[in-house]
């Protein structure tokens, strides 16, 4: 069976990795992927929510079940903010 997605690329937000958001259509499943750290533990946050986090804690990624009821996907918007010299 073929997954139905959209993949939207964020590149050099963190240590030059790249962060990758995918919704997943079928099962109405958004998944955030903040870096390439192996994962080492995995918490839900809810019965919707769960985060994954490397061996020094820091969060991996983030998957967002039934994500229609938990976010709004249709208006994401993204913006890198430079750091302001003054």
């Amino acid at each position: 069976m073929v997954r139905l997605f959209t993949m939207l690329f964020l590149t050099g937000i963190l240590k030059n990795n790249i962060m990758k958001i995918t919704y997943f259509k079928d099962t109405d499943t958004l998944l955030v992927n903040f870096n390439n750290n192996e994962i080492t533990d995995t918490r839900d946050l809810n019965e919707n929510v769960l985060i994954e986090t490397d061996k020094n804690g820091n969060l991996v990624s983030m998957t967002i079940e039934h994500a229609q009821q938990q976010v709004e996907i249709a208006n994401f918007s993204f913006n890198h903010v430079e750091k302001q010299v003054g």
